[in-house]
């Protein structure tokens, strides 16, 4: 008799895989005539539920591709903008040296301004000059580093907190309820 009753146990149990998570459950009593059609709208469902839930992913990585290539615009375009004043900073020191050079020449030559300044205190206007464009220069660059470290810090905080969102919208937040009452299922 213990096989016959181990037999008739066994009957109400059955085997569920689900995704390589195997577990017993308790088999569940449908009528025979009423099976077909609930089974059929559940499978309905459930594909309409997994369209939806497909579509949404898919909107959201859209969404989140779509940022992140304004925001690679962005950065490209701010380095752009970078070079173009870094360019026009160098031709404007070449153009200082240059007159600076001028002025050296002419005034070390016996020109007009030999009288006015002595051509050590030219030079030394000229060398002032040119360490003061070169010190604008590199005021210019740092602050254009300094709005690219922005546009790259505010790129790692959106993918920082993509990444928190993709951990909190798994399903399994959302049915805690469920898998408890699963889990305890005797």
């Amino acid at each position: 008799m213990d096989l016959a009753t181990a037999a008739e146990s066994d009957d109400e149990w059955e085997l569920c895989n689900d995704d390589g998570f195997i577990y017993k459950r308790k088999k569940r009593r449908v009528d025979s005539s009423s099976a077909a059609p609930p089974q059929a709208d559940t499978e309905a469902a459930e594909e309409k539920f997994q369209g939806d839930r497909r579509k949404k992913t898919l909107l959201r990585i859209r969404d989140r591709y779509r940022r992140e290539l304004a925001l690679w615009e962005h950065l490209s375009s701010t380095c752009h903008a970078m070079q173009d004043r870094a360019q026009q900073l160098q031709r404007e020191r070449e153009r200082d040296v240059e007159e600076a050079r001028d002025r050296t020449r002419t005034s070390s030559s016996g020109g007009p301004l030999a009288e006015e300044a002595p051509g050590e205190e030219s030079s030394l206007e000229a060398l002032l000059d040119k360490l003061l464009l070169k010190a604008e220069a590199q005021e210019v660059i740092i602050q254009d580093v300094s709005n690219l470290c922005d546009v790259a810090e505010s790129l790692c905080k959106s993918r920082e907190e993509e990444f928190k969102q993709s951990l909190i919208d798994l399903p399994i937040w959302a049915s805690a309820p469920d898998l408890m009452a699963a889990l305890s299922d005797d």
